[in-house]
C-alpha cells in the first residue's frame, strides 16, 4: 500500500481524498494555489505545498508544478479528482515515467476513451449500442450531408474531444448543418486544440443515464449500478440520482452488462463511468467514457455502502478489488444537488465573496460534501461548485422529502447559491414523478 499521496486537485473532492487517506493510515500531500491558501484541504492535509498563481493554467494544470511538488512531498502516488488533469493522458504518463503511481487507467486507456470517435468504435467491437452516425471524424461539408441524408435530420454534431457541451450543435437541416459544422470545429479547437467533428443521429428528449465501474489489474470488472443525470443545465448536471426512475429492469441490467463488456474490451483498470443516452422507447446508446471519479460518485457510495475512493486507492496499489459483482446490492434511493455559488436569478451568474455564515444541514440520511466554512472567501478563479448534498433514503419518495428539508437547513449567508433553485426543480411534477429527460430545466425553467 502506498505511504504518501499526493492530491493533484482543490475544494471538496481534494478534501474528500485527504479524509480517505487518513482513514487508510496514509500520509497525504495538498497542493494550493496561492487563491487557496487558506483552504481546507491546504489546512486538513499533513503536508501542503503551494503550486503558483490563481489561474489554473499556472498551478493546477501545470504539470511541471505539479511532479515538482510530488519530488519535494516524496510521494508513492498522485490522485488526480476530477477535472483539472484527471483526464490528462500526457500527466498520466508523466506521473509514470517519474515512478510515481497514478491513481486511475493506464494512459493508453485514458486516451483511446478519451476521444469520443475511437470510444465508439470500440463500444462497438464489444457489442455496445450507439447512436446511428458517422463511422468516423467527418472530412467535409458533402460527407456530413450524405451522412444526415442517411441517418435523417435532425442531427448531432459533435467535438471528439472534451465535453460539457463544446463543439456540440444540432442540425435540423441541410442548409443548419453546414453553417453548425464550422461553428462546432472553430468550438472545439479553440475548447480542445483539436477540431476533430462527428455525427450523430439527435435523440430527441433523452434521459442521461450513467454506469459507475470499477476495474483491478487481474481482470476484475464490477458495475456499481447506474445513476440518472438528466436534470442539467445547458450540458452541466445539477441534480443526481440512484437508481435512475422509471427504467425498466431489463434495461437497466442490459445497461450495467454493456458497461462493464466495454471496460473489459478497452483493458481499463481503477473507477470510470460508462455514459448513456435513453431514448423516450428506453433504448439506450453509448455516449462517452470518464476515465475518472465522477462528481457524483457518493450517489453511488450511498446506495452501494462502497467507498469509491478507497477502492480507487486500492486497485491502484495493486491490490484486487475487495467485493465481487454478486457482493453488490442497490439499497434504497440517493439524490444529490450541486450547490453552486451562483445566483439563479441572475441567469446563474457566479458569485465569488466572502460567506459571513455557514449551516450544515445533518439527520437520518444527511451527507454534505463541501470544503467551505464560515469566513472562507470564495474565490473567483475555479468552478463553482462549492458542495454536494446528498441524501439517501428507503425510498425515492422519502428521498426527496429529506433532501427539501435539507435544502430549507442550509444557510450560506453572504453570496447566493443554487439552494433554492434546487428545491423548485425537487417540486415539479416531471421530478415527481421521474419524468425528467436532459431539456427538463431548459424547457421548464429557462425558457424565454
Amino acid at each position: 500500500m502506498f505511504n504518501r499521496i499526493l492530491i493533484a486537485n482543490r475544494g471538496e473532492i481534494a478534501l474528500r481524498i485527504i479524509r480517505a487517506c487518513r482513514e487508510m493510515g496514509i500520509e497525504s500531500v495538498a497542493v494550493f494555489s496561492e487563491a487557496d491558501r487558506e483552504s481546507a484541504h491546504a489546512r486538513l492535509a499533513d503536508q501542503a505545498i503551494c503550486i503558483g498563481p490563481a489561474r489554473s493554467a499556472q498551478s493546477y494544470l501545470a504539470i511541471d508544478q505539479v511532479i515538482s511538488a510530488a519530488e519535494i512531498g516524496n510521494v508513492d502516488a498522485i490522485h488526480p479528482g476530477y477535472g483539472f488533469l484527471s483526464e490528462n493522458a500526457h500527466f498520466n504518463e508523466v506521473c509514470r515515467s517519474c515512478q510515481i503511481d497514478f491513481i486511475g487507467p493506464s494512459p493508453e486507456a485514458m486516451a483511446m476513451l478519451g476521444d469520443k470517435n475511437s470510444a465508439r468504435a470500440l463500444a462497438k467491437r464489444a457489442e455496445v449500442p450507439v447512436v446511428p452516425g458517422s463511422d468516423g471524424l467527418l472530412e467535409d461539408d458533402a460527407e456530413a450531408v450524405r451522412v444526415a441524408s442517411e441517418i435523417g435530420f435532425p442531427v448531432l454534431i459533435k467535438a471528439t474531444a472534451g465535453g460539457g457541451g463544446k463543439g456540440m450543435r444540432v442540425a435540423a437541416n441541410e442548409l443548419v448543418l453546414k453553417s453548425a459544422l464550422q461553428q462546432a470545429k472553430n468550438e472545439a479547437q479553440a475548447a480542445f486544440g483539436n477540431a476533430g467533428v462527428y455525427l450523430e443521429k439527435y435523440i430527441e428528449r433523452p434521459r442521461h443515464v450513467e454506469v459507475q465501474v470499477i476495474a483491478d489489474s487481474a481482470g476484475n470488472v464490477v458495475h456499481l449500478h447506474e445513476r440518472d443525470c438528466s436534470v442539467q443545465r445547458r450540458h452541466q448536471k445539477l441534480i443526481e440520482e440512484a437508481p435512475s426512475p422509471r427504467l425498466p429492469e431489463d434495461r437497466r441490467q442490459a445497461m450495467c452488462d454493456a458497461a462493464v463488456r466495454l471496460i473489459r474490451e478497452a483493458k481499463y483498470t481503477n473507477a470510470g463511468t460508462v455514459e448513456f443516452i435513453v431514448a423516450p422507447d428506453d433504448s439506450f446508446y453509448f455516449i462517452e467514457v470518464n476515465a475518472r471519479i465522477q462528481v457524483e460518485h457518493p450517489v453511488t457510495e450511498m446506495i452501494t455502502g462502497v467507498d469509491l475512493i478507497r477502492e480507487q486507492i486500492r486497485v491502484a496499489a495493486g491490490q484486487n478489488l475487495s467485493f465481487a459483482q454478486d457482493d453488490i446490492r442497490c439499497q434504497g434511493a440517493a439524490i444529490e444537488c450541486r450547490i453552486n455559488a451562483e445566483d439563479p436569478s441572475r441567469n446563474f451568474q457566479p458569485q465569488p465573496g466572502k460567506i459571513e455564515h455557514l449551516f450544515v444541514p445533518g439527520g437520518l440520511g444527511v451527507r454534505f460534501d463541501s470544503h467551505i466554512y464560515g469566513g472562507y472567501t470564495v474565490p473567483p478563479h475555479y468552478d463553482s461548485m462549492i458542495g454536494k448534498l446528498i441524501v439517501h433514503r428507503p425510498t425515492r419518495e422519502e428521498a426527496i422529502a429529506t433532501m427539501r428539508r435539507a435544502l430549507a437547513e442550509l444557510e450560506v449567508r453572504g453570496i447566493a447559491t443554487t439552494a433554492p433553485f434546487h428545491d423548485r426543480v425537487l417540486q415539479h411534477p416531471e421530478f415527481v414523478e421521474g419524468r425528467c429527460d436532459t431539456t427538463f430545466v431548459d424547457r421548464v425553467f429557462l425558457k424565454p
